[in-house]
């Protein structure tokens, strides 16, 4: 039997590589002669750096940038010096990983160390440069990542704007450009974002009200935050003389979707697709008896583009069932079958605790792995 383990990471627990890892175990210990195909995935977000290295064998750069609180943190992106093509993640370097509970606060955070990143790929020679802008720590619009590429912001009486959140609204214009007073790019690279939500820049769907309290802020600075969005968005409107603020994904990851359609000119596409068709998904399904995927938490979000209806819908057109493992199972069985899946398991045996659960997630998915296998009659000798 040939399966495909294709699977995204599981949020401060393990990393996608690590999923497919322990989910191999449990398969091989029900059938010891299955060929099982490792295939880590990420949609774009959190941890596509170190799945796009494992796939393509690309090299691993490694600086030191700005953390989102502007304290210095090593980073990595991958580059391919034969296809000059770079792969930026822009958790690496402006993360909510990167900062304590404590810490967080996107009224206080950055984008400038993924600047520092893309700055870092240009000058290597990257032609191409795929940026992944999930799992972020920010609410700036990408303010930050311009000013390290070369961008200067300025306020009402002519002085330099920090670029952080809270800044947002003091704004009142935008001078330079990309790697202004450094090198003047006459072709820059084409930049590819990929992003997996469509809300607006700002409103009741929009980067502030939807994202903002989940990386540290309370009531009164989403409201400042709100505020801050509409202002930039009228100033971006003046100076490239174009609207961003209803194109899908503008307020991804805190605006810097639609900060890389004004100062990057980028082009926002799924990231699941970008990724399924980098890796040569599809080609790998040849011959397959069944995929098993999996990623932390399986609701009805998984229904809009996210990884596992991604999977579904490749491996569904080659006639290949699929099975999701997962640590948080709230997806109904109609947005199940929606999705394209055969069944969905959640690791979770018993009552415990977020923290217990995550100590516990490689001994769930090889368990579950194990007893799946065992169930459907695939782990018989």
């Amino acid at each position: 039997m040939k399966i495909i383990v294709a699977a995204d990471s599981f949020k401060d627990a393990l990393s996608a590589l690590k999923v497919c890892q322990a989910i191999r175990r449990g398969i091989l210990q029900a059938q010891p002669g299955a060929e099982v195909i490792l295939f880590p995935l990420a949609d774009g977000g959190e941890g596509v750096a170190e799945v796009v290295a494992y796939h393509l064998k690309c090299k691993q750069i490694s600086l030191q940038v700005a953390d989102p609180l502007g304290r210095p943190v090593r980073a990595t992106y991958c580059y391919s010096a034969g296809s000059r093509v770079a792969f930026v993640e822009m958790a690496q370097a402006s993360g909510l990983q990167l900062l304590s509970l404590e810490e967080r606060d996107p009224m206080k955070t950055t984008t400038y160390g993924t600047g520092q990143l893309i700055k870092d790929a240009i000058f290597r020679g990257a032609e191409k440069i795929l940026l992944g802008i999930g799992g972020s720590a920010t609410n700036d619009a990408g303010m930050g990542m311009a000013a390290a590429l070369g961008w200067r912001f300025l306020g009402v009486n002519g002085q330099s704007i920090i670029p952080k959140g809270e800044n947002l609204g003091k704004v009142v214009a935008i001078e330079g450009g990309l790697l202004d007073g450094l090198t003047r790019l006459n072709d820059p690279p084409v930049i590819e974002v990929l992003c997996d939500v469509a809300n607006p820049l700002f409103g009741p769907t929009g980067a502030a009200r939807t994202y903002a309290r989940q990386k540290g802020a309370d009531e009164e600075s989403i409201d400042k935050l709100e505020a801050g969005m509409r202002h930039f968005s009228e100033v971006l409107d003046r100076h490239f003389g174009k609207n961003f603020t209803e194109v899908p994904g503008a307020g991804a990851a805190g605006g810097m979707g639609a900060g890389a359609l004004a100062f990057l000119q980028a082009r926002l596409r799924p990231g699941i697709e970008a990724m399924l068709e980098l890796t040569s998904f599809d080609q790998q399904l040849a011959g397959v008896d069944l995929v098993i995927t999996g990623e932390g938490k399986l609701d009805a979000q998984t229904m809009s583009g996210k990884l596992i209806q991604g999977i579904c819908k490749r491996a569904g057109r080659q006639g290949v069932p699929v099975i999701a493992m997962c640590g948080t199972l709230e997806a109904t069985m109609p947005q199940i079958e929606a999705i394209g899946l055969t069944a969905a398991f959640s690791i979770i045996q018993k009552p415990q605790t977020l923290k217990e659960a995550i100590l516990e997630t490689r001994q769930g998915l090889q368990s579950l792995a194990y007893n799946v296998l065992k169930t459907i009659g695939l782990g018989k000798t």
